[in-house]
């Protein structure tokens, strides 16, 4: 599966750089955006391309940048976790979804938007795959989504224009694939982690208060953590307040 997982990282580079732009991810070929050559085989190799070419385009020695290996490698570590740690029932549906929050965090850090397209295809591989495994009940995956969608309706009416309606859709489809009480447990983990890291990066000065900061990749976060050790901390909590 390694193998599996880094091509899915070097096609999620493909979506990060094209959906952005308007561009088809299918057609054309990848190809160099500096000089716009074809690349080969070769030249696409996971990891391994960018180690012998050293980072450079072979055809214009252009620099590659390194956020290109940094997906790939994100990809497959984060892949590899979830195919180690999560049950036979749930690999693939969690696996499609930690790809697809991937893409979708590295879109939203850049360009500050959610893109439809990757939530319908999201939602479309939901319905396929709960065909074949149903990883979820069907009343449950529908109260999830419900959940999350109500939630984050809420805080961003409450925001004001301080979150985008792309988080709230994220939200929803997050709540279709863990179902209700992972659902909660994913947003207030985001919120935490969403707050720390925001209280950071003003300490460091590197944000101000009014600055904005893309809240997907934190929803992702959550997501990612509540997939591998949800049950886990739903257990813990649970014997904590004695339910």
């Amino acid at each position: 599966m390694p193998l599996v997982f880094a091509a899915v990282g070097s096609f999620l580079n493909v979506v990060i750089y094209r959906l952005p732009r308007g561009q088809s991810v299918v057609t054309p070929r990848s190809y160099c955006p500096a000089c716009e050559h074809t690349l080969s085989f070769a030249d696409l190799v996971p990891f391994l391309s960018y180690v012998w070419l050293r980072g450079r385009c072979r055809y214009c020695q252009a620099r590659v940048p390194l956020r290109y290996l940094a997906v790939e490698g994100l990809t497959l570590a984060s892949l590899t976790l979830i195919w180690i740690n999560v049950g036979n029932v749930l690999r693939w549906p969690y696996v499609v979804l930690a790809a697809l929050l991937i893409g979708i965090s590295l879109i939203d850090l850049e360009h500050f938007y959610i893109p439809d397209s990757m939530l319908a295809v999201g939602a479309l591989m939901w319905v396929v795959l709960r065909t074949m495994i149903p990883f979820v009940p069907l009343g449950q995956a529908l109260l999830g989504l419900a959940l999350g969608f109500a939630v984050m309706l809420i805080i961003y009416l409450l925001a004001r224009g301080g979150m985008g309606f792309g988080d709230v859709k994220l939200a929803a489809l997050l709540g279709l694939y863990l179902g209700p009480a992972p659902v909660m447990l994913t947003l207030f983990l985001a919120f935490v982690v969403g707050a720390a890291a925001g209280v950071l990066l003003m300490v460091l000065k590197i944000k101000g208060r009014k600055d904005m900061l893309p809240f997907g990749p934190f929803l992702a976060l959550g997501a990612f953590f509540t997939m591998l050790w949800g049950p886990a901390i739903i257990l813990w909590y649970t014997q904590i307040v004695g339910l």
